[in-house]
């Protein structure tokens, strides 16, 4: 069991502050993803729960007990990093079973946690090759293994799959989700890649300038962003923003949005392209990219800076048409002057 809770942790270097006061809970089991944009300060509050920065002032526990001042070794915690940090004289097995030779564990039972890690981990036809030998993602499951057989109660997760290629990645998430759903063990992991946050999470925490914005599920941070950055950070493509003044303050009275709305947010896939003069807004195309499975219209809209319609793969669109564009009110994200959403 490791529910884990951190009350106003706060991390300093000297004069400069860059956790400003962190409210968690992650309950047992869970999968946290950390995620936010690079100096956020994810990955130092991740070293801070496995105990590899001092925290400055403030408390984290788990299952209710202090840890400020427990040694990393002493947490029940194993974490994974970016850069695999594999020996390159040891094979896999001998990788794998490292930490356990270092603890004087029986060798009767490294065998079998070595042999259960690299089972799980479809390694085991990789057991005596050096790293040298592996591909990225080999690596990185090598790294898991070695982490998995001290039967911790919390993994962390800093980047693993950054220096993976785009399609090893999608491949990695499949088995770290898949080995949750197996250890049935806490997980936090931390990424600057919003897609994986929202296919691996239970729970997501979007960081920003060392303060938390949004804590919630993948669906909650989609469909209910609690502030601008959220709305923008959370979706791919990211959200239409409108500031409801000048040439866009008709929209206020078009979407009957409530007297305090400063800004309205429209994602790329709720605006629908309807006949010239139907619509609450017209555009000029700029740019039509084809994905396959829809169509990315970049559009621009009097002097706003350009937005994203997302239409149907057999979309007939060139580059300086005309096109009016709809929404339904129920589609419409709104925010007030201090960029907080309005309920």
């Amino acid at each position: 069991m490791a529910k884990l809770e951190l009350k106003d942790v706060r991390k300093s270097y000297g004069p400069v502050e860059v956790i400003k006061g962190i409210d968690l809970t992650i309950e047992d089991g869970e999968f946290c993803v950390f995620v936010g944009p690079s100096g956020c300060g994810k990955s130092t509050l991740l070293r801070m729960i496995a105990g590899l920065e001092d925290i400055s002032d403030g408390t984290f526990e788990i299952d209710g007990n202090r840890m400020n001042d427990i040694a990393p070794a002493k947490r029940g915690i194993a974490m994974v990093f970016q850069s695999y940090a594999l020996y390159p004289h040891l094979t896999v097995r001998e990788n794998i079973a490292f930490g356990l030779k270092v603890r004087k564990t029986p060798k009767a039972e490294i065998d079998s946690l070595v042999n259960e890690a690299v089972t799980m981990l479809q390694l085991d036809k990789l057991t005596e090759r050096y790293p040298r030998e592996l591909s990225g993602g080999q690596r990185q499951r090598v790294a898991i293994g070695r982490a998995i057989v001290g039967h911790p109660e919390t993994f962390l997760f800093d980047e693993p799959l950054s220096n993976l290629d785009a399609e090893l990645r999608v491949h990695m998430r499949t088995q770290i989700s898949e080995l949750h759903d197996r250890l049935k063990r806490t997980m936090i992991y931390v990424t600057h890649d919003q897609v994986e946050a929202m296919t691996l999470a239970d729970k997501i925490v979007l960081l920003r300038g060392g303060k938390i914005e949004q804590v919630g599920s993948p669906r909650d941070l989609y469909e209910r962003p609690q502030n601008l950055f959220a709305a923008q950070f959370i979706g791919a493509p990211k959200m239409n923003i409108f500031e409801l003044e000048g040439d866009f303050s008709a929209l206020r009275d078009q979407l009957q949005l409530p007297a305090d709305a400063q800004y309205c947010g429209i994602r790329p896939d709720s605006f629908d392209i309807v006949p010239e003069g139907e619509g609450i807004l017209s555009a000029t195309v700029r740019l039509v990219e084809y994905l396959g499975n829809a169509c990315l219209v970049h559009a621009k809209v009097d002097d706003h800076d350009p937005i994203i319609i997302e239409q149907p793969v057999d979309t007939q669109l060139r580059f300086g048409s005309t096109i009016s564009l709809s929404v339904t009110s129920a589609q419409i994200h709104i925010f007030a002057k201090d960029g907080d959403r309005i309920p």
